[in-house]
């Protein structure tokens, strides 16, 4: 007790002794809480660190930069999408362990809510938007905030997701279009900017030049995208990559990123694509396509490295195809098709898909070192061949989606629909360190797509790290969760490929 009543009287008076210091400060004008009476002087600096004369070329780069952004800003808006997800009814005791208390309030809430973020280009005088495809899909409702401030309503009026591309309208009279440019003519080094919406910041420009084009014997649908060093980060998805003329040469789409922003490796979808997809949505309200039927490898390099581009090699022919009733062959090496020559994959798959529907081209191979002609007669892409293989002679063909296989098979189990066809596999830091992707990724390795998945949505080498925004870090994990899926609905699953990150939406069958 008595201990305490010392430890008590210290503090009062080391109290009464900092009152005191205090008090004296203040009295003798070494501590102040009233404004300075007499102002402090100071003095700015008047003149510029350097003559302006000295850099007129800078200042006259940096105005006709300014002149560029404020000729495209007006057109570029901010797409806003809302998405109502049906949720159970109550509380889940578990919903504690996973962090989701006070989403469920109760049994009168019935639907969450989801917002996000994408950007547009106005590219027609009637009010016709050109977005990314994953910017729109599966939504309920598309706003659009024009560049003063404007919120309208917008209609969908096509997409394609194997294009990743989507078109709104806005009825607003006198919206500014911009101009769909030459994105053939862009090369290495050209000077770029990027406008968009990133992370809700609207009409944010960066600047880049084009950082290469036109990797044809790339795998993965980057070799037909523009690649940019401009800054590119979420948000930005759908706005336009512009020239020096003010001119729409690309549609940003994607990024690759360690860290999920930018690290100045951007791509756009080029605006000869747009174009094409586009007029297509508008005239006919779907893209079509045209095709040949055949898969195709790049002519492997000759003695001591030498390569020789000119052509494309025929690794396989689709049964029933064009290629296939014009006697195109396994090994055949595709030199010119409808009069133009062939250097790599990526022109011939622009050459066929320019090409009007039953139109009869010639296409010239060389076939055991001779030069043959053939004539095909080019069809519309069918709605299954994403899900067809293109098989070596002598073997069958799978079973088509719309015709009965006499096989006995035995159905997968589980109520995921098409994810019951997924093969997948755990994901070893080996196998990560294999495939490329960061350290950090948790997820299943895709080591089979499956017969329900369409053509480039899932490869082998993926890694699915969510199903519906649900972590799977196991093969336990990931059937488990596809085994409470409903069958007939989409399902989001979101994809690690080596450095890019996505959002793959599998639809029922």
């Amino acid at each position: 007790m008595k201990n305490i009543l010392k430890f008590l009287l210290l503090v009062l008076v080391l109290s009464a002794g900092v009152s005191l210091l205090y008090d004296y400060q203040l009295r003798n004008g070494r501590l102040s809480l009233t404004t300075r009476e007499t102002p402090e002087k100071y003095t700015l600096a008047q003149n510029s660190a350097v003559d302006s004369k000295s850099i007129a070329s800078l200042a006259s780069l940096s105005d006709e930069r300014r002149k560029l952004v404020a000729g495209v800003i007006p057109s570029v808006v901010s797409v806003k999408t809302t998405k109502r997800i049906q949720r159970r009814q109550g509380l889940d005791p578990f919903d504690f362990f996973r962090g989701n208390m006070g989403q469920f309030r109760g049994p009168a809430d019935e639907a969450m809510v989801q917002n996000s973020l994408g950007s547009g280009v106005i590219v027609t005088n009637e009010g016709h938007i050109i977005t990314n495809n994953h910017v729109v899909d599966q939504v309920d409702e598309i706003e659009v905030v024009l560049s003063d401030g404007r919120t309208r309503k917008a209609r969908l009026i096509g997409a394609d997701a194997q294009l990743d591309l989507a078109v709104l309208k806005v009825d607003e009279p006198g919206v500014k279009p911009l101009k769909l440019g030459d994105s053939d003519a862009m090369q290495a080094g050209d000077f770029v900017l990027a406008v968009g919406n990133p992370f809700g910041f609207e009409e944010t420009v960066t600047d880049g030049i084009i950082s290469s084009k036109g990797r044809p014997n790339r795998a993965d649908d980057f070799g037909d995208f523009l690649q940019t060093n401009a800054a590119i980060n979420p948000g930005n998805s759908g706005g336009p990559l512009i020239n020096l003329r003010g001119e729409v040469i690309g549609i940003n789409t994607a990024i690759i990123s360690r860290s999920g922003g930018s690290q100045g490796i951007g791509f756009a979808i080029p605006s000869n694509t747009v174009r094409m997809a586009l007029e297509s949505l508008l005239k006919r309200g779907r893209i079509i396509r045209g095709y040949l039927g055949i898969e195709t490898t790049g002519i492997p390099a000759g003695p001591a490295g030498a390569r020789d581009d000119s052509g494309v090699v025929v690794a396989a022919v689709v049964p029933n195809s064009p290629a296939a009733t014009a006697q195109i062959q396994r090994g055949d090496i595709i030199q010119k098709f409808d009069g133009h020559d062939v250097h790599n994959i990526a022109e011939l798959r622009r050459l066929v898909s320019q090409v009007e529907l039953d139109k009869k081209v010639d296409v010239q191979v060389a076939r055991s070192g001779k030069p043959v002609t053939v004539t095909a007669k080019i069809k519309e892409q069918p709605e299954n061949y994403g899900l067809a293989r293109a098989l070596p002679p002598g073997q069958a063909a799978p079973p088509s989606p719309n015709e009965p296989d006499t096989g006995e098979q035995d159905q997968p189990p589980g109520g995921g629909g098409a994810l019951d066809s997924i093969e997948v596999r755990e994901l070893t830091p080996q196998l990560a360190q294999t495939l490329g992707v960061p350290t950090s990724v948790r997820g299943v390795v895709v080591a089979q797509a499956g017969s329900g998945i369409g053509a480039g949505l899932l490869r082998a080498g993926d890694v699915i790290e969510a199903v519906n925004q649900e972590p799977v870090t196991s093969v336990q994990e990931f059937e488990q969760a596809i085994q409470s899926l409903d069958p007939g609905q989409s399902q989001v699953l979101s994809v690690c490929r080596q450095r890019s990150r996505s959002f793959v939406v599998i639809k029922p069958r």
